[in-house]
């Protein structure tokens, strides 16, 4: 079965074809460890993940970088005072009255941890830009030496007007970019406000600095990426992803870098990730509707129920997060949880799966393999739960789809029963009376917060029943 991605470089969704058959280099840009992660970042990192899984499902060998930028990143910021060509890291450090390591380590163990909890595939390498800088000199002395790049003051600029391909992943002409737009550093040094900074030079006071040729400093932001994503997985990448702020400046910057160094196309497939809203804003610290998984917890969804959220909405498109809609995924999960149970008390060994099994799991891979049509898919789980479909061929189908959505479903499989704790025991109380005085959304808000917590619960003829959940293994 083919694999389409719409490619952000040719506007047009398009056949994916790696350079190498049965293998994809794939990069995808990461976070700059200053701050907590937020849910509109694990929605831009979610599309990675899928995109690796519907790869792996068909069989292709990925092998994913991920950075950690722990330095170098400048620009202003909505929740530091950041001035123009200051490090947000050493920002970071500067406000909470520690080191710049401190600062990086801790948002780095943030960050992975928010992967885990939203059941995001490791990268097969997490590379620092704190130890790459080799990596960074060789190619600005490089670019430098093609003519693509000069010095002033101790700092080495990146001249856009001698790469002729420049603007063509935003779709800007060269004359219509504008300095100063949000994550571009102006700096009145350079030969033109369009030029981007390959490497600054290092005041005074500072004390995270690299000796350079051209005096000691620190790398610009898009020189990081090129030269880990090219140390790691070579000249040409088959895949980068990265949220829609990301296209201008920061890939454009990463093709005129890359390009001007090896004379070859960087990347086959780019691909972008539509901003989250919050309650129809868009997230910001200056607004104060920035969410992170802790937030969510809080207010009773899990960050699997907002990853279900994320399946049901297509990732170039604009997604609002409201409680509403949290609240409804985490009511959504807590019923395939139940189906999970169900069928796995009533599964049979079967010896083949049915044509019309077979059709409903066709149907399924084929839509997430159509530019990661998870809108399209997650209605086909619904249809075959209500199908005429064995319990046994209904399991197996949700237990393979799961591959791909990853939502724990197996865990969900109904276990031995054991001595119930007095805070379940409580919660099963309050539903039985809620549903006696005939409250039943409140009785469903506790049989969905109860299978969050492992137990599944029936009514039958006579009240109430219910059974544990597996653990996750």
């Amino acid at each position: 079965m083919d694999i389409f991605f719409y490619n952000t470089l040719t506007r047009r969704k398009e056949k994916f074809v790696p350079l190498t058959p049965g293998e994809v280099k794939m990069y995808v840009c990461g976070p700059t460890v200053y701050r907590y992660v937020h849910i509109g970042n694990l929605r831009t990192w979610l599309m990675a993940d899928l995109v690796r899984r519907i790869l792996e499902v068909h069989d292709y060998k990925v092998t994913q970088v991920m950075n950690i930028t722990d330095v170098g990143h400048m620009a202003e910021d909505d929740a530091l005072t950041v001035a123009p060509g200051e490090d947000k890291v050493l920002a970071a450090a500067a406000a909470e009255k520690k080191t710049p390591q401190e600062i990086a380590a801790f948002y780095t163990a943030d960050f992975l941890d928010a992967l885990r909890q939203m059941n995001i595939q490791p990268a097969h390498v997490y590379p620092k830009a704190t130890e790459h800088i080799p990596q960074m000199l060789a190619l600005i002395e490089k670019l430098v030496a093609n003519g693509l790049a000069y010095e002033k003051g101790g700092a080495v600029f990146y001249d856009v007007s001698r790469f002729p391909h420049y603007g063509r992943l935003s779709g800007h002409a060269l004359e219509d970019l504008k300095a100063g737009i949000s994550r571009v550093e102006i700096d009145e040094t350079k030969d033109d406000p369009n030029d981007f900074l390959l490497w600054r030079s290092a005041g005074e006071h500072r004390t995270v600095k690299w000796d350079a040729p051209w005096g000691p400093g620190f790398p610009g932001w898009h020189i990081e990426c090129s030269a880990m994503s090219m140390h790691y997985l070579g000249p040409q990448l088959d895949l980068h992803t990265g949220g829609e702020d990301l296209v201008f400046p920061h890939h454009e910057g990463e093709i005129a870098q890359s390009e001007g160094v090896t004379g070859q196309p960087f990347v086959r497939t780019w691909m972008h990730g539509a901003h989250l809203l919050a309650e129809g804003r868009k997230m910001a610290r200056s607004v104060g509707n920035v969410l992170r998984l802790a937030d969510l917890r809080a207010e009773g969804v899990e960050p699997l129920a907002f990853r279900l959220l994320c399946l049901g909405i297509y990732y170039r498109g604009h997604m609002n997060a409201t409680w509403e809609s949290m609240r409804a995924a985490q009511s959504n999960l807590g019923r395939l949880r139940r189906y999970v149970a169900e069928w796995s008390q009533q599964s049979s060994v079967v010896s083949r799966q049915s044509s019309e099994a077979r059709a409903y799991h066709e149907r399924f891979i084929s839509a997430i393999a159509d530019d990661l049509g998870f809108p399209q898919a997650l209605p086909i789980i619904w249809e075959m739960a209500k199908s005429d479909l064995a319990p046994s061929e209904k399991l197996t189908l949700i237990l393979d789809w799961d591959r791909l959505v990853e939502l724990d479903l197996a865990s969900a499989q109904t276990a031995p029963a054991a001595p119930l704790e007095p805070e379940l025991s409580s919660l099963l109380d309050q539903r039985a009376a809620a549903r006696a005085a005939k409250d039943f959304p409140a009785a469903d808000r506790l049989r969905d917060e109860l299978a969050a917590r492992g137990l599944l619960v029936k009514d039958g003829k006579e009240g109430q029943t219910w059974q544990r959940m597996k653990d996750k293994g």
